[in-house]
């Protein structure tokens, strides 16, 4: 089950400690820009029982348990397959 909420809101606190420290990362970064994100939201989804966000532009944030990070992918660059055990 997943859910949803706007730039700026409160984010989920079901979320690992360095995936909320990723989504504000992203946020300040959107504010430096002077973008118009009053519309924009962010789309929470579990993938085998990690988190996947995703924001409307296509910024997605992946978790990897095993070393406890986040990984921040923004548009047109490639998706880190979740399954490589580099």
């Amino acid at each position: 089950m997943g859910t949803r909420w706007p730039v700026g809101g409160e984010i989920p606190t079901s979320l690992p400690e360095v995936v909320t420290l990723a989504v504000h990362a992203v946020e300040e970064e959107l504010e430096a820009l002077d973008t118009n994100t009053s519309a924009w939201r962010w789309t929470l989804t579990w993938l085998e029982r990690k988190p996947v966000i995703e924001l409307d532009d296509g910024t997605i944030i992946r978790y990897n348990p095993n070393e406890d990070t986040a990984t921040i992918t923004q548009p047109g660059e490639s998706v880190p397959d979740p399954f490589d055990e580099d």
